[in-house]
């Protein structure tokens, strides 16, 4: 009787000749397909899981010792505070993203900087100093634009408004550099908004009115 093993032919056909190394190999490959990992955790829920382990253990810790145990309480804090960090860098990922990405106007049709500054003077005659700083900033840069100091361009944030006027202004780069990250602090709900906010946009708007630009000559010319 013959002796099925590697190689023996199948009944009634050829016999199998993949060798094993290259029946491993292609295996392997084949386990790399990404559908076969679709619905694996990624990084952060992997990390995620294990922090919560630790947090686990450090409290079962603190439990089985009678008075709470100096190394167990140490441990559960450390655990906590990296939780804690590696929820801040999950969730303020895309806030800091926004940040740097939105568009300092709104999508509605261009309004001229002196109706910026009525309705951020509406604002805050009422108080709402959350709207009058968005309103005023918008003001400062639509005047910007309107003298030719910047390019009307649909998009444009509040940094890069800040430091293309701080070439053409360099007195005031600093200052405009402030004003931005003003507007970006309160616009996206990490700063409250008062009057001193507001009363600072206006008196830079102002500034910036009374203010000649630096011309800086083109590449190979005269200014």
């Amino acid at each position: 009787m013959s002796n099925w093993g590697e190689g023996a032919p199948p009944a009634g056909g050829a016999p199998v000749t993949v060798p094993r190394d290259a029946a491993h190999d292609a295996a392997r490959q084949e386990l790399l397909n990404p559908a076969y990992h679709r619905h694996d955790p990624s990084l952060t829920q992997r990390v995620m899981d294990w922090l919560g382990e630790q947090l686990d253990h450090a409290l079962a810790q603190v439990g089985s010792t009678a008075h709470g145990g100096a190394a167990g309480l140490l441990l559960f804090l450390l655990v906590a505070v990296a939780i804690g960090a590696a929820l801040w860098w999950r969730l303020g990922a895309p806030r800091r993203e926004a940040r740097s990405t939105a568009s300092l106007f709104e999508t509605a049709g261009p309004r001229t900087a002196a109706q910026h500054r009525t309705a951020a003077a509406a604002h805050a005659a009422a108080a709402e100093w959350g709207e009058a700083v968005r309103e005023q900033m918008r003001a400062l840069v639509r005047a910007l634009e309107e003298r030719t100091l910047l390019d009307s361009r649909p998009g444009r944030t509040a940094d890069e408004a800040a430091a293309e006027a701080g070439r053409a202004l360099p007195a005031h780069s600093a200052a405009l550099g402030t004003a931005a990250r003003t507007f970006d602090d309160i616009a996206f709900g990490e700063r409250t908004a008062d009057q001193a906010a507001y009363r600072s946009l206006v008196e830079l708007d102002q500034a910036l009115e009374a203010t000649k630009p630096v011309l800086t000559p083109a590449a190979g010319g005269a200014a």
